[in-house]
C-alpha cells in the first residue's frame, strides 16, 4: 500500500494525509463523516433546462446539478441526453455521501423527465416513490374582455 506522507508543521504538530483531509473538509462547511442513507431528489425539467438537486431528509442539500453546469448550451441542455448526463454526475457525488435509497420528484413538463428517472433505476439506486409536481393552473384570472373595433 505504502508508506503515508505526514507533513511537519512549524509548530511540531504532525499531519497525516487523513487529518489534513478532514481539516480542509471541516474549512469547507461539510463534516468528513457524513454519511446519509435516505435523501430527496428533485428533478426540475423545463423547457430549456434539466436541475436536479439531492438533499437529505431535513431538507439540507447534499448535491445538485444542472444540463447548463455540465457544458451544455441552448437547446442541448433540454434533451434526454443531458438529463442522463446529470443524473450521472449526480451519482458520483451521492456514492461519496452513502446515499442509496431514494425519493424522486418531478417538476416540469420537460424532455429529461423521464430520461433522469430512468438513469437512476439504472445505476442501482432505490427508488422508493416517484411523485409529479408540476404546477397546473386551476383556470387563472379572469380573462380580458372581447376587444371591439
Amino acid at each position: 500500500m505504502g508508506k503515508k506522507k505526514v507533513v511537519q508543521k512549524a509548530g511540531g504538530e504532525e499531519l497525516t494525509e487523513e487529518k489534513l483531509g478532514e481539516r480542509i473538509a471541516a474549512q469547507q462547511g461539510k463534516a468528513p463523516g457524513h454519511h446519509v442513507e435516505f435523501g430527496i431528489v428533485y428533478v426540475n425539467a423545463s423547457y430549456n433546462n434539466t436541475m436536479i438537486t439531492v438533499a437529505d431528509k431535513a431538507g439540507n442539500v447534499i448535491t445538485w446539478a444542472s444540463a447548463g453546469a455540465l457544458g451544455f448550451s441552448g437547446p442541448k441542455k433540454a434533451t434526454p441526453f443531458a438529463s442522463s448526463k446529470v443524473v450521472s454526475a449526480i451519482i458520483e457525488k451521492m456514492k461519496r455521501s452513502g446515499l442509496h435509497s431514494v425519493d424522486i420528484i418531478v417538476k416540469g413538463v420537460g424532455s429529461g423527465r423521464d430520461s433522469a428517472i430512468r438513469t437512476f433505476a439504472s445505476h442501482g439506486i432505490n427508488i422508493l416513490s416517484v411523485k409529479d409536481a408540476t404546477p397546473i393552473p386551476h383556470n387563472g384570472p379572469r380573462p380580458r374582455k372581447v376587444r371591439r373595433v
